[in-house]
């Protein structure tokens, strides 16, 4: 068994960064939060990235991953089911591509939180915590994050465009480990990521003048202290000038420098253009990204509705396998699919599915995880998992288990309270290689 605790225990309390023009402050909040002393021991590490993709809404999985096509009408809906490459399994007819590289994914078809309001869902799916009145919990790319840190000068999490929800950020922890949101949408036309550029009217050579004056400043301000807290302050300065003057970090997030073929490839809409600039940015180095796409809360029409929303969706994450795979990043880069829950089993006096919690689908491709498997069964019509039932907790312990974080590790919450970072869940090896 190995430990790896740090000495400070205290939480900075220092103001946002201002009067630089750099607007990071939710990436760069001057706040640094300690683990507790827990025993743990440090899987080796498989998966050096996470690629996030969140389908907000609640998407129905007998309309994508997990169709039903010997249920009742009612509960199978009108789409048709289409054979995959997992001999024996089928997709929805709206996932020909995906269902085409079938043989590079592991379907989980019994995940199950009970949790069926969209915010407790969301909570639970992005922190793999149940909601607590006393203490707000981080998402898992802050935790990454928090225990990795950035790399190749690029933030450490990043969500493409926004934050897909509250509880996506960094909760107990400093809000230095929230995401770095690009603030504008890769499919638009125009298409420019905030905060990258100096201000107007600041050219290099005098914010490299700033950035000299600000040093001479915190060295005489820390030379007349000896508390981390203010040594710490000026690694989020320096953290924002890198990000600002790396070259590389700043090509990563242009999506002009990619072929018209590649973008096409992916489709130039919503879902193929930000899974494109996810691939960009976990290559150039970035470990967790999260993007969202698409609205799948679909009480109405829901053959309609997933109609319209799924060939993108379907495009865009084929390309986005199929092209991991051939830059050889597919085996250290780890792609989810999740949602907040599932829909009802059975189709509503309006043609769509309600809410539904007890069972639903995500899917796993690359970072260590099985290549061509269905793990779990929803049973004949989607009510509830019928075997390998697998919890949001032991989800993220097997997710948190192939970045070589050990997911029982105690971080330091507000008033000195350890945390684990997942509490009770348990690897599954059913989900790995």
């Amino acid at each position: 068994m190995s430990s790896h605790p740090l000495s400070r225990r205290g939480f900075l309390s220092v103001g946002a960064l201002s009067g630089l023009g750099l607007g990071l402050a939710d990436f760069l909040a001057i706040r640094e939060s300690a683990a507790a002393e827990n025993l743990y021991e440090t899987p080796p590490q498989v998966a050096k990235s996470v690629i996030h993709i969140f389908l907000p809404g609640g998407l129905s999985a007998q309309e994508s991953f997990d169709p039903k096509p010997y249920a009742p009408i009612e509960y199978r809906g009108e789409l048709r089911a289409i054979p995959t490459k997992i001999t024996g399994e089928s997709f929805s007819e709206l996932l020909p591509k995906t269902a085409q590289l079938a043989d590079k994914l592991t379907v989980v078809r019994s995940l199950t939180h009970g949790e069926a309001a969209h915010e407790r869902g969301q909570h639970n799916m992005m922190t793999y915590y149940r909601p607590s009145p006393a203490l707000q919990f981080p998402s898992m790319g802050s935790v990454v994050s928090h225990e990795q840190g950035p790399r190749n000068n690029l933030p450490g999490y990043i969500c493409v465009p926004n934050a897909p929800n509250p509880y996506a950020s960094s909760g107990y922890l400093s809000s230095a480990y929230a995401p770095f949101a690009l603030g504008d949408a890769p499919e638009r036309a125009g298409f420019k990521v905030r905060d990258l550029n100096h201000p107007g009217g600041i050219d290099h050579s005098r914010a490299m003048r700033r950035r000299q004056a600000l040093e001479i400043v915190n060295r005489q301000f820390t030379s007349q202290t000896t508390s981390d807290d203010v040594h710490a302050m000026s690694s989020f300065y320096e953290r924002a000038f890198d990000l600002i003057d790396s070259p590389a970090a700043r090509e990563a997030f242009n999506l002009e420098a990619e072929e018209g073929k590649v973008r096409d490839r992916y489709g130039r809409n919503q879902a193929g253009q930000r899974m494109l600039m996810a691939r960009r940015l976990v290559e150039a180095g970035a470990r967790f990204v999260t993007l969202s796409y698409g609205g799948w809360d679909h009480h109405q029409q829901v053959t309609t509705n997933m109609r319209r929303n799924m060939p993108a969706f379907d495009q865009g994450y084929a390309a986005l396998i199929a092209d991991l795979e051939e830059r050889g990043l597919l085996g250290e880069t780890l792609v989810l699919v999740s949602s907040e829950f599932g829909r009802t089993p059975k189709i509503n006096a309006d043609g769509g599915r309600d809410h539904w919690s007890k069972v639903f689908s995500v899917v796993l491709a690359g970072g260590g995880t099985k290549r061509g498997a269905v793990v779990g069964s929803s049973g004949p019509t989607a009510s509830d998992p019928e075997e390998t039932p697998i919890s949001p907790e032991d989800l993220a312990t097997t997710i948190y288990h192939q970045l070589g974080i050990p997911a029982n590790k105690e971080l330091m919450s507000p008033g000195g309270r350890p945390v684990e970072i997942v509490n009770g869940g348990k690897i599954r090896p059913e989900l790995l290689g």
